[in-house]
């Protein structure tokens, strides 16, 4: 099933509430969850009229395809310029390491709800054209952080370098996904767990650099 068409935006006054409307949609749904995400409550607090949204939108879906696609690109932009190789290569690999794992510990802390409410949205649309844009932005992103780490290849003495970066950075985000985002431990089982945020990145960053054979 195709995306769903936005009116095009031509005035800056128009821009700006478009601006107001995608940075609200994303505050809501990161609160209020999918179910909890309806076009009133976004209209409300995007300081707009339900109606003013449907003349743009035609409902919620495509208001929250538009959404997630531009936190995606404003994520790749932001990684293009920030993580660039020549930066890189000023870092020894466990502090890029450190640096890395700290910030998507950090990120998917402080994004947690946001990140629940867009696997669910995803996991409905598998196969559109909306989850291949998703698929392919993420890709894009996920190949430049492999890439970021293999600069350091002669530091990493695991028999295939490329696999096992591509591995371990999935096991990084499953683990984050399943201990911060999404967290259905016990009681008995989150008393096995690092003790806070700190820790838990020094922990995994243990593991990341352990799995790649990096001497330590």
């Amino acid at each position: 099933m195709p995306s769903k068409t936005v009116l095009p935006v031509h005035q800056a006054r128009s821009r700006e509430s478009l601006r107001k409307l995608l940075d609200a949609t994303r505050e809501v749904l990161a609160r209020y969850g999918l179910e909890g995400t309806t076009i009133p409550r976004i209209a409300t607090h995007a300081g707009l009229t339900p109606g003013s949204v449907y003349r743009r939108f035609q409902d919620k879906e495509a208001l929250l395809e538009t959404a997630i696609l531009e936190i995606l690109e404003r994520q790749e932009e932001t990684m293009k310029t920030s993580l660039t190789p020549l930066a890189t290569n000023q870092i020894p690999l466990q502090d890029f390491a450190a640096t890395i794992i700290g910030g998507m510990v950090g990120a998917y802390r402080a994004n947690a709800g946001l990140l629940r409410g867009i696997r669910q949205f995803m996991q409905a649309r598998v196969g559109t054209p909306f989850w291949k844009k998703v698929s392919a932005l993420e890709a894009t992103h996920f190949q430049r952080t492999v890439h970021l780490f293999l600069l350091y290849r002669k530091e990493i003495h695991h028999p295939d370098p490329p696999m096992a970066v591509s591995l371990v950075l999935r096991m990084v985000a499953g683990t984050l996904f399943q201990i911060v985002v999404w967290p259905v431990q016990s009681k008995e089982m989150k008393n096995l767990l690092p003790r806070d945020d700190d820790a838990l990145a020094k922990e995994i960053t243990r593991a990341f650099l352990s799995y790649l054979a990096v001497k330590i």
